[in-house]
């Protein structure tokens, strides 16, 4: 009987990429990099265990989407408080906070635990084309489409 095989943390690297997003469907965008963060294009992919990459996401602010969608999708947070429900069209998320509008979409294709939330950690969105993590030599990586 063969054993499964099950990585140890010495065996596992963990690379940088760079992805443009200027152009790119919203979506798309969102699950391409949520398999890059779960490593599910590994090879040695097991549920569970952090085999996914560091992403960097630059120029989020020029982030397409389809349709009717800049005014008819909305974000919703809430103070705690009695009558605190906020609402912004994604319209007016892009212009404040584009960051924000690419972190929700690949937030809800992880895992909602400890888990997810240490994956969320190795994403890095910036707006503009300028970002600071030159010294870990990312790769840049085209997306289809």
């Amino acid at each position: 009987m063969q054993k499964t095989y099950y990585p140890k943390p010495g065996e596992i690297t963990h690379d940088w990429y760079v992805i443009d997003a200027a152009g790119q469907n919203l979506g798309r965008l969102a699950t391409r990099v949520a398999r890059i963060l779960l490593g599910k294009d590994k090879p040695q992919f097991t549920p569970g265990v952090d085999l996914g990459d560091f992403v960097i996401i630059i120029n989020a602010e020029k982030v397409a989407v389809t349709g009717k969608k800049l005014d008819d999708k909305f974000y919703y947070r809430h103070s705690g408080y009695p009558g605190g429900l906020k609402k912004i069209s994604l319209r007016d998320q892009l212009a404040k906070y584009p960051d924000r509008v690419i972190r929700a979409a690949v937030w809800g294709m992880l895992p909602h635990n400890r888990y997810g939330r240490k994956l969320m950690k190795k994403l890095k969105i910036y707006a503009s084309s300028e970002h600071p993590h030159a010294a870990q030599k990312p790769k840049q990586l085209a997306l289809g489409g």
